[in-house]
């Protein structure tokens, strides 16, 4: 039996605790783990800025046969609690309130790592009567988690594997399920674990559900934990469930016939857990999981429901849970033989739900005993309470639900102060900002001037933008205030209803109104709706559809918003120096340069495009300048050479040249001498200098367009894609490709053509993919195809298992017309495990192509993967429209309004807004026509930005004559 293994738990200190409660003084912080309490630090002052200093520590055992094993380390965070220690009065002791809940995942401790630092994100307690919580809290706890030795050897960890299961929920549930809080609704399965154990994996606590809208996706996993005081702290950070096409499942009920079931289905009463659960497999377990997967594909899912007690009964285990009898008990047959192919690292389906018959059951997966009734002693069935305060858990209060109200009928506020704020500033470009000094405007006028302000908001399409901000914060206060989801029966309820909540939103608007033209609590300005980084995405999208005026546009709208960004004059300088005005190019280098003379990247790019412009002594100046100041630089080095080698100043060059190689040859024997050390220790780092040489300029906002193939971590991921391949070799990295990477990041061709001359003639053993990548990004910009296919035909001769390569590939199919095979080119991308650099327009050439081929539900999978990637107003009109196609109404207007409040200038987001408004007031969706006014306004929009889209105009031309009105344009 090994020895237990202590894992230390250090709360160093708190964040930003003024924004959990503004009046907060002391706290202590409670850590818990697998259902036992640790400890309580000591009674802490909070400070004026927010933070409080703990330094407490406790520890538990990690044991593999002890409670805290390596399947509950898999399983379970480290639980920290938060609490607020203040006294009622002189007489009465210390009252003690849980604020807020935080969690630590440990599965790190697993993979290597001895200490584990993290900043955790404390998640608000729903606020008590006493005590109102803010839910925009950005509070933390810094904690620390260390063991003195490693819990699982090298060999250990890559000899095993990960498991990880989701259950989302379980639809069409019988009729006799209700939410009734004593019936705990379960399902179970069993893995083999480490140590040649079963490992029963338990999903408890699924919540009923009735009839209403469908789950959203995405949505976050949750732990699998019992109910806990802060319900967001159960959510895993950075794990999603993202749905897909029923047709893109491998379980069942994924055909076209089936889809009608499915939609219906999850909508109605249904169990939801939306919960992941863990297990390690050792080497042993995974060869048995190999070899029963093997023998008998399907694999057995119990769910169950049961009654978890009488009222009144504490949380105790109850000795007699094993004595129950199952009120439901089914089970699923999953087909787990997917995850034997080659490159499978994941099955997700839907499976139907049998009644659990034992012959049945053997017959299909030779399990001969049912977890629930014949092992139920190896479950915790009842019911966990982690996380329970020193108060009890009453229902809401009234003073809650106000608190609750308050928050969602603020949104409304700050939407309408921003609408009022641009209506007046729509006033002063009408009428000008010098009102009367003295007296009253006459009646006469005032009228005059709203008559021609609401002309102008009509006619310029900017009362439906206006009307749209506002329509969200209304929808939240419907859903979350009056608790209303679902439709009316009559007209006269719809009614009733309608006036109610005419009457609030006024009141309330007023409110706002007041409040901003009283100047009592004026908050700054909104902050706009695009970051500087979406502008600059929107910038690339514009130029990769040859849009140069827009792109133009969208840099210069980067470069108003901080006329201070070196890295936003940069990369406008590159976009005018890639399409020949040179001379504007030199302004915006200039420009960084008088923002910082230290800029090595500004030094350098002033220099080129002074070659560029063929004034040399000028160009010289600023290449010795940042060698001067950038000595340790191998770019700088290796650029000053190529162009002291244009002036056939060959001395220079060579001197530049050797400079530059000998800090590469430094570089590299630092990296072997860390990689040796750390080898020695049981580690291995990735290398620092698989990437480009950093340059202190920011440049993080773009990435390369190309990545030079063969790095550690691809090398990897290829064995794993092709076992039987031979291990590839990481390329030499020379000097003049870490030079290429980045002139192509600021399109200086003319230098890239030189430093892949070197690269060339530097090769011992011939040009590497990195090299061919680079030379066919030079063809692809003058748009020479043909050499551009003979640069990726030997890019993938040498790398095929590359996601550049690919990705290049099927952007030259893209523009050859060939969408087939960029099809082909960019499903074999999204199948790499490791992404292309420019995934983004990976994703918005595929989804176009789906949506050319009618495959809607494929399109709108892809669309939305691009719009978690880097969501853009083109992303967000791809899944706008497929899911009008699709005829799902809501979501599309939705997308759509993403789309619109990203950029509300693109003529096709309109004309489908357009369209979704005429199919409503065709299906009568909404009472008396009651969208014509919206179309109409979508339309003159659509068609003062002049849509390009023949195809959509004709569709929303017969709309219009379907619904019995004319062109509003003729």
């Amino acid at each position: 039996m090994s020895q237990p293994i202590p894992v230390q738990i250090t709360v160093v200190s708190a964040q930003d605790l003024k924004t959990l409660k503004s009046n907060l003084l002391f706290t202590l912080v409670r850590v818990e783990y697998n259902g036992a309490v640790l400890g309580d630090s000591s009674k802490t002052h909070v400070l004026p800025d927010g933070t409080a200093e703990y330094d407490f520590s406790t520890s538990f055992e990690y044991s593999p046969d002890g409670p805290n094993s390596l399947d509950v380390l898999v399983q379970k965070p480290v639980l920290l609690t938060l609490l607020e220690v203040a006294s009622k009065d002189k007489k009465k002791t210390e009252k003690i309130a849980p604020l807020a809940q935080a969690v630590v995942d440990l599965l790190p401790l697993l993979q290597g790592v001895r200490s584990l630092k993290v900043l955790a994100p404390l998640y608000a307690v729903p606020a008590s009567p006493s005590a109102k919580l803010y839910p925009e809290a950005t509070a933390g706890l810094e904690v620390i988690v260390s063991t003195k030795e490693l819990l699982l050897s090298a060999t250990q960890f890559s000899s095993g594997n990960l498991l990880s299961i989701t259950l989302e929920a379980a639809y069409s549930v019988p009729e006799a399920f209700t939410a009734d809080a004593q019936q705990n609704y379960m399902a179970c399965l069993q893995m083999p674990a480490a140590g040649e154990k079963e490992l029963p994996l338990l999903f408890k606590n699924g919540i009923l559900k009735a009839d209403g809208e469908k789950e959203p996706f995405p949505r976050p996993k949750n732990w699998p934990l019992g109910p806990i005081l802060a319900p967001d702290a159960l959510n895993i950070p950075d794990s999603f469930i993202v749905g897909g096409p029923y047709e893109d499942e491998d379980g069942e009920l994924n055909k076209s016939e089936d889809k009608e079931f499915r939609t219906q289905a999850e909508s109605s009463r249904r169990v939801v857990w939306d919960m992941e659960t863990r297990c390690f497999l050792d080497a042993d377990a995974v060869a048995i999981l190999q070899r029963r997967i093997a023998e008998c594909r399907h694999w057995p899912v119990e769910l169950c429901r049961m009654s978890s007690g009488g009222k009144g009964k504490t949380n105790k285990p109850d000795k007699k849970d094993e004595d129950k009898p199952i009120a439901f008990h089914g089970v699923a047959y999953v087909n787990m033989m997917h995850l034997l192919c080659p490159g499978v690292t994941q099955i997700r389906g839907a499976f139907r739900v049998f009644n659990y018959e034992d012959s049945e059951v053997f017959e299909k997966t030779r399990v001969q005993y049912s977890i629930f009734r014949d092992r139920r002693s190896q479950l915790s069935l009842g019911k966990e309470r982690l996380g329970t305060s020193p108060s009890s858990k009453a229902a809401p209060s009234k003073a809650q639900k106000e608190d609750s109200n308050a928050m969602v009928v603020e949104d409304y506020h700050k939407r309408v102060t921003s609408v009022a704020v641009a209506i007046l500033r729509e006033y002063h470009e009408l009428f000008g900002k010098q009102l009367l000094d003295q007296g009253v405007m006459d009646h006469e006028t005032m009228e005059e001037q709203k008559r021609q302000l609401n002309y102008e908001l009509n006619t310029s399409g900017k009362y439906f933008a206006f009307k749209e901000q506002l329509k969200y914060s209304v929808v939240k206060i419907v859903r979350e205030k009056y608790l209303k989801t679902t439709a009316f029966e009559t007209k006269e309820q719809l009614q009733a209803f309608l006036s109610e909540l005419y009457v609030y939103l006024v009141d309330h608007m007023h409110m706002a109104l007041n409040k901003l033209l009283s100047g009592e609590d004026v908050s700054a300005a909104p902050p706009p709706n695009t970051t500087r980084k979406q502008l600059l995405l929107f910038a690339r999208e514009a130029e990769a559809n040859k849009d140069l005026k827009l792109a133009s546009l969208f840099y210069n709208q980067r470069i108003a918003r901080d006329q201070h960004s070196i890295q936003a004059w940069l990369d406008y300088g590159a976009f005018c120096l890639l399409y020949e005005d040179a001379t504007k190019a030199q302004e915006c280098f200039q420009q960084a340069v008088c923002l910082d003379p230290q800029h090595i990247q500004s030094l350098l790019l002033c220099g080129i495009v002074c070659v560029k412009l063929q004034t040399y002594e000028e160009a010289e100046i600023f290449f010795e300048d940042a060698c001067c100041l950038e000595p340790s630089s191998i770019i700088a080095w290796t650029l000053a050479g190529l162009f002291y080698e244009l002036q056939n100043n060959y001395i220079q060059a060579e001197r530049s040249f050797r400079e530059a190689k000998k800090l590469l040859r430094a570089e590299l024997e630092e990296e072997r001498r860390i990689l040796e050390a750390a080898e020695a220790e049981g580690k291995k780092p990735s290398s620092p200098s698989t990437g480009p040489e950093k340059i202190p300029d920011g440049s993080a906002d773009k990435p390369p367009e190309v990545v030079e193939g063969g790095t550690p971590k691809e090398e990897a991921t290829a064995v794993q894609e092709a076992p039987e391949a031979p291990e590839p070799q990481p390329p030499p990295r020379t000097i003049f490709m870490k030079s290429v990477e980045f002139l192509m990041k600021f399109n200086a061709v003319r230098f890239v053509h030189k430093a892949l001359a070197h690269e060339l003639l530097s090769l011992q053993g011939g040009p590497t993919c990195a090299y061919y990548l680079a030379l066919g990004w030079t063809y692809q910009l003058r748009e020479n195809l043909p050499r551009w296919e003979e640069c990726l035909r030997e890019a993938v001769r040498i790398e095929p298992l590359n996601p550049n390569v690919w990705a290049q590939k099927g952007h030259l199919c893209y523009l050859q017309k060939d969408f087939d095979k960029a099809k082909d080119c960019y499903e074999r991308v999204i199948s790499f495990e490791e992404d292309a650099a420019d995934m983004h327009f990976v994703y918005l050439r595929l989804g176009s192509i789906y949506l050319d081929e009618k495959e809607y539900g494929r399109a709108k999978h892809i669309y939305l993967l691009a719009c978690d990637n880097s969501a853009s107003c083109l992303t967000w009109l791809g899944v706008g429209i497929a899911c009008y196609r699709l005829e799902e109404m809501l979501e599309a207007e939705d997308a759509l309004s993403e789309a619109n409040a990203l950029n509300n200038t693109n003529a096709e987001v309109w004309g489908y807004l357009a369209l979704i408004c005429l199919q409503d007031s065709l299906s009568g969706a909404v009472l008396q026509g009651g969208r014509q006014l919206e179309a109409e306004q979508c339309y003159k929009y659509t068609v003062k930005l002049g849509l390009q889209n023949d195809a959509l105009l004709q569709e929303i031309r017969e709309a219009q004559h379907r619904f019995g009105f004319g062109d509003p344009s003729l």
